[in-house]
């Protein structure tokens, strides 16, 4: 459907947007009850909604900006860079996480070790190889 593109699914991601949809309707449903403790209460889940995507960013759970290699955009995959941060990734800055130059970039992703590819339905790998039984 949407080819060869990374879409940015992630951990963080999912976990963010799910735990922001819940605080939405609590906020949703405050408003319509008239209840100023249930839009406070919904609005705090929103903030917690950003503090997790944020942590689990931090964690290696989310992404840097930009496209990945393709046996990297399994949602499951955890991206071993985080710990050093990413360029112009404002969460990483704010956590003091700083890359300074272009030899550091690609000295990260140098380092990184990409883990098998995971299987796709005809029963190759990502890279194209038979997958074992």
């Amino acid at each position: 459907m949407h080819g060869d593109h990374d879409l940015g699914h992630t951990v963080a991601g999912w976990a963010g947007t799910t735990i922001a949809v819940t605080g939405c309707t609590v906020t949703a449903v405050a408003l319509a009850a008239g209840s100023p403790t249930g839009l406070w209460l919904g609005g705090a889940v929103v903030v917690l909604a950003a503090l997790a995507t944020w942590l689990l960013h931090l964690a290696g759970w989310g992404k840097a900006g930009g496209p990945r290699p393709v046996a990297r955009q399994h949602w499951r995959v955890r991206d071993a860079s985080a710990r050093r941060g990413h360029p112009d990734c404002l969460g990483c800055r704010m956590a003091g996480r700083r890359v300074t130059a272009a030899s550091d970039v690609a000295a990260a992703a140098a380092s990184d070790v990409a883990p098998a590819a995971p299987p796709v339905p005809d029963g190759r790998t990502a890279a194209g190889q038979p997958s074992l039984p």
